[in-house]
């Protein structure tokens, strides 16, 4: 891979991670365009890395608070139960961008709240290892189909498009609505599913307030794409494969700064209740590739 491939990919992630309009099977027809024969994982797990430093940058002051809050109440057991009783979370926006979407940082007291949270990444991530364990095999087969790519970017628009039935979802996230979240990221494995579009999506459906359901999105995403990130590496040094660097690296530098940006993008598609949007632009590229590329 040329470095100018690396960084077409890149912004191509950067962008697509945060959009709802599924980064995987972008990287798989810009891939297939560019006349990549192989499509590399490696590269995709490593621009995905990129996209993590995103949500980091945007949310740091959020996630601080998340962790110590959770590993502060791991030696209170009641806090932890109490997390889980109905209630709510705290509406989040991250603090660069907070004048601009009309609402306020989390409180400095909110520490049950981000227990809470805390606890329902963590369920959020059951199902999602469940479909990775039993289905990894299939879901990496299928980044060599481009035609199947541009399938389920149809898909994803439907996805979409069913928001136009929850108009104005008001209610807050519960145990077992991060389990469906969750089962939803699973499904976004498969490439042209787009991972923020089925997750917002999702919580939208079980009439999980906009704004919430995107900030779990982005935040639930961090210990998955993390892990898969430490997992390749592994691989990597187990196998002694020749890995060309400077392409990754450059790849994951330009999907960090384009990804910055499209969260800021998006969170303000969410606020104004337009994410839907997006499912003309993903109807459009499955139709014209399956229009163009060749069976």
């Amino acid at each position: 891979m040329s470095w100018w491939e690396a960084i077409v990919l890149g912004l191509v992630q950067g962008l697509a991670e945060f959009l709802p309009v599924s980064s995987s099977g972008h990287l798989v027809l810009g891939q297939h365009f560019l006349g990549i024969d192989e499509p590399s994982i490696t590269f995709e797990v490593f621009v995905h890395f990129g996209t993590v430093l995103s949500i980091v940058t945007v949310y740091w002051q959020r996630i601080l608070a998340i962790l110590g809050a959770f590993f502060g109440a791991l030696t209170q057991p009641r806090r932890l139960r109490a997390a889980l009783s109905p209630g709510t979370i705290e509406h989040v926006t991250p603090e660069p961008f907070a004048h601009e979407i009309g609402a306020k940082p989390a409180p400095a007291g909110s520490a049950d709240g981000s227990v809470r949270l805390a606890l329902f990444i963590l369920l959020s991530m059951i199902p999602t290892g469940i479909v990775y364990v039993f289905f990894g095999d299939w879901l990496e087969a299928q980044f060599g189909d481009p035609r199947f790519v541009c399938a389920m970017l149809l898909v994803t628009g439907v996805l979409l498009l069913l928001i136009r039935f929850r108009p104005d979802p008001q209610s807050v996230l519960t145990p077992g609505k991060a389990l469906l979240v969750g089962l939803a990221q699973g499904a976004a494995m498969i490439p042209g599913i787009s991972r923020s579009g089925s997750t917002i999506a999702t919580a939208i459906y079980m009439n999980v307030d906009r704004k919430e359901a995107a900030d779990f999105s982005f935040l639930m995403s961090l210990p998955v794409i993390v892990g898969a990130t430490l997992l390749k590496t592994l691989e990597l040094f187990e196998t002694g494969a020749a890995v060309d660097w400077a392409p990754l690296v450059l790849g994951t530098l330009v999907a960090y700064g384009s990804g910055i940006w499209a969260i800021r993008v998006v969170l303000d598609f969410v606020r104004r209740g337009k994410l839907q949007y997006f499912a003309y632009y993903v109807f459009a590229v499955g139709t014209l590739g399956l229009i163009f590329i060749g069976g």
